[in-house]
C-alpha cells in the first residue's frame, strides 16, 4: 500500500512514478521505559532511544523508512535502507546526504545496491546572521515535521523497533491519502 499510495500521489501531481533524486536522514527519538533492548544512546544528540532513517523524494514522499538503536552511525544504518529501495525505483539517478553519510563505504554501497550517486552536501563554513537552508536538503526536514504531526511517533512507545517502524509507515500511508 505504501509504495502503491506513493506512485498514485506522484503521478497525480505530474512526476513520474520513480524519482530521480532521493534525500536521506536521520532523526534520532527519545523512547519511554517500555521497550525492548533495541535502543542505544545517541552520544552527539545526548538522546538515549531509537534513529529513524528515512529517503524522500523531492515532493517529500517517504521512499524508505528504517528504525535503528540511536547508538548505530548514519552511514552504517544507510545501508539497510538502500538494501530496502533495492529494485523499487529504476529512475533513481542521485541521492543527497549529509556529512554523516561520507566515506566510500557508504559511497560504494549506494553504487552497488542502487546503481546511482551519492552527492554529500555539506554546510559552508560562512557566518551569516540568519538561517540558510541547505538546497534540496531541507525537503527531508519538512518531512520530519510533517511525521512529528502523529503523536504517537514524537516519543517512541512501542516494544519494538519494527512496530514504530510500521507506524512510521502508516503516518506515511496517511499524509499519502490526504494528498490524493
Amino acid at each position: 500500500i505504501f509504495d502503491t499510495l506513493r506512485g498514485i500521489v506522484r503521478r497525480l501531481s505530474g512526476r513520474a512514478e520513480s524519482p530521480s533524486l532521493g534525500i536521506i536522514d536521520s532523526r534520532s527519538v527519545r523512547t519511554s521505559h517500555h521497550i525492548d533492548d533495541q535502543r542505544g544512546i545517541d552520544g552527539n544528540k545526548k538522546i538515549k532511544g531509537r534513529k529513524e532513517h528515512i529517503v524522500v523524494d523531492t515532493l517529500g514522499l517517504p521512499m524508505s523508512v528504517r528504525v535503528h538503536p540511536a547508538n548505530v552511525h548514519d552511514s552504517v544504518g544507510a545501508e539497510e535502507v538502500f538494501e530496502s529501495m533495492r529494485y523499487k525505483f529504476p529512475g533513481l539517478k542521485r541521492i543527497l546526504a549529509d556529512g554523516g553519510y561520507r566515506g566510500e563505504t557508504v559511497r560504494n554501497t549506494v553504487k552497488r545496491l542502487l546503481h546511482c550517486d551519492l552527492d554529500v552536501v555539506l554546510r559552508s563554513d560562512k557566518r551569516t546572521d540568519r538561517f540558510v537552508p541547505m538546497p534540496k536538503r531541507w525537503i527531508v526536514e519538512r518531512t520530519f515535521s510533517w511525521l512529528e504531526n502523529f503523536r504517537r511517533l514524537t516519543i517512541d512507545y512501542e516494544y519494538r523497533a519494527d512496530t514504530h517502524e510500521a507506524r512510521m509507515h502508516i503516518a506515511a500511508i496517511k499524509s499519502f491519502l490526504n494528498k490524493i
